[in-house]
C-alpha cells in the first residue's frame, strides 16, 4: 500500500519536527472544521507536555510514516472548540450512518489521503474503516512498525465507507448547526431504510434525527417504525415539531401513532395541529383500534353518481398526493351515500364523455364503521380487494380501508 494512503492508527503517536528537526512532541488528535472544508484536515492537536499545541494544515511541509515536518512553527495552545470534529474525541468508536448501505456502523479507523496542496502537504478524509482490517490495526498499535502492519493486512479484506456516504450523529441541535451536518443523505433514503436505521440508534439520536430533517420524511419514516418507538419518538420532541411530523401522515397513520401516546400528549400534539388534518385525525381517535373505522383512511375520492371519466381524471391531477396508493374511486348520491365504486385503471380504457355508473364494479361490497377487524381481514381475502369503502349508519362513506392496511394489521399479528 502507497504511503500516499494514512490511516488514523498510524497518525496518532507520529512525531512532530521542527523547521531545524527537533522533535516538538507527536500527534495526539486531529480536527476536522467543516464550516471551512468538510474533507481537510484543518488542525493537528500536538502533545508535548503538559498541554497540547495546536498545528495548522497550512503549517505542514510533508507527512510520512516517519513524521510531520513543518514550515511554520507559530504553534498556538490548544483550546476546545465546537466548530471542530475531531477525529478521536468525535469519531473514533463512535456510531454513524452509512448512508449507502443503509445501517449503523462503528467507526474503528479513519483513512486519510496524503494530498500536496500549496507547497505543503495535507490529509483528506478519504474512508470511514469499519471492517476486520482496521480493528487488526488497533489491536497492535503501537506494538508494531507501522509498516510491519500494512504487509501483514493485506491479507485481511478491507471494509470501509466512502467518507460522502457517512452521515454524522450529533444530538446536540447547536453543535450540529457549528459542525454543519447535513442531512440530505438520510432525506435521500427510502423511508422504510431510515426506519430500520433509526430503530438501531440511541433514543437521543433518534431524537437528533426527527427534529432536523424535513417533516414529510420524517413522517413517511414514521410511519414504518414499530409503534413502541414511534410514541417515544414523538414524546421526546418538542410538541410544535411532532405536530408538524403527525400533518404530514395519512389520517389513518397519524390516529394510529397518536393512539399510542399517553393521552395528555396526544391532545398537546393534537392542539397545536392546524384545524383540517386536526379535525380528521380527531374523528379517526374516536373509533375502537380494532374495528372498520379505526383502519379507515380519509383520504379518497369520491364523485357524484352523474359524474364521468373527464371528471375523474381532473379529479385525479387534483390529488397528486393519492396518486400512488389510490386505486378506486368512489361514486356517491346527492345525500353522500355510497352507490358504486370505479377501478381507476378502467378510466384510461374510455373516452372523457363515458358516465362512470357505466363503469361500476358489478359487486358493491362495503362495510359499517363498526365491523371488527377479523370480518374485514375475511372479505379482503374473499373477494381479493384493493378497497373497501366503510360507511355509517346511514351509509354514508365515512373512509376507505386499502390492501397496506390489512398488511400492516397482518404483520402486526
Amino acid at each position: 500500500m502507497a504511503e500516499e494512503i494514512l490511516f488514523l492508527t498510524e497518525l496518532l503517536g507520529l512525531k512532530v519536527f521542527d523547521l531545524k528537526d527537533r522533535r516538538i512532541g507527536v500527534v495526539r488528535d486531529a480536527a476536522l472544521v467543516p464550516l471551512v472544508d468538510p474533507v481537510r484536515l484543518d488542525r493537528f492537536l500536538i502533545g508535548g507536555g503538559s498541554a497540547w499545541l495546536t498545528v495548522r494544515y497550512d503549517q505542514v511541509r510533508s507527512i510520512s510514516l516517519d513524521g510531520i515536518w513543518l514550515r511554520d512553527e507559530n504553534l498556538t495552545p490548544y483550546h476546545s472548540d465546537e466548530y471542530m470534529l475531531r477525529a478521536v474525541r468525535d469519531l473514533l468508536d463512535q456510531q454513524i450512518i452509512d448512508a449507502q448501505g443503509r445501517k449503523v456502523v462503528r467507526v474503528t479507523d479513519i483513512t486519510f489521503e496524503i494530498r500536496r496542496e500549496n507547497g505543503g502537504e495535507v490529509l483528506w478524509v478519504l474512508d470511514i474503516d469499519v471492517g476486520l482490517r482496521s480493528i487488526f490495526r488497533r489491536l497492535v498499535q503501537g506494538w508494531l512498525p507501522h509498516r510491519w502492519v500494512r504487509r501483514v493486512q493485506e491479507h485481511i479484506p478491507p471494509h470501509s465507507i466512502r467518507w460522502e456516504f457517512c452521515n454524522i450523529l450529533e444530538p446536540d441541535p447547536l453543535r450540529r448547526l457549528r459542525l454543519n451536518i447535513s442531512n440530505r443523505l438520510l432525506e435521500d433514503m427510502h423511508p422504510a431504510d431510515l426506519a430500520d436505521i433509526v430503530e438501531n440508534l440511541s433514543p437521543e439520536d433518534r431524537e437528533a434525527i426527527f427534529e432536523n430533517i424535513d417533516s414529510e420524511v420524517a413522517a413517511e419514516a414514521l410511519s414504518e417504525v414499530d409503534p413502541d418507538i414511534q410514541a417515544s419518538i414523538l414524546e421526546s420532541l418538542e410538541t410544535e415539531k411532532a405536530a408538524e411530523i403527525v400533518e404530514e401522515m395519512s389520517p389513518d397513520q397519524a390516529a394510529d401513532v397518536l393512539g399510542g401516546l399517553e393521552e395528555e400528549t396526544s391532545h398537546e400534539i393534537l392542539a397545536e395541529m392546524e384545524h383540517e388534518p386536526k379535525a380528521e385525525v380527531s374523528e379517526l381517535l374516536e373509533f375502537e383500534e380494532d374495528t372498520a373505522g379505526g383502519m379507515m383512511n380519509t383520504e379518497y375520492i369520491a364523485l357524484d353518481r352523474n359524474a364521468t371519466v373527464a371528471s375523474a381524471i381532473e379529479a385525479l391531477k387534483g390529488n397528486e398526493e393519492l396518486a400512488e396508493s389510490l386505486n378506486t374511486i368512489f361514486l356517491i348520491d346527492p345525500d353522500e351515500r355510497l352507490v358504486g365504486t370505479v377501478p381507476v385503471a378502467r378510466l384510461f380504457l374510455h373516452t372523457g364523455e363515458t358516465p362512470l355508473r357505466t363503469l361500476v364494479s358489478e359487486t358493491l361490497i362495503e362495510v359499517p364503521v363498526d365491523e371488527r377487524q377479523d370480518r374485514v381481514t375475511e372479505l379482503f381475502d374473499k373477494y381479493n380487494l384493493l378497497a373497501l369503502p366503510v360507511v355509517d349508519e346511514n351509509r354514508k362513506l365515512s373512509g376507505v380501508i386499502t390492501a397496506d392496511d390489512i398488511i400492516s394489521v397482518l404483520r402486526a399479528r
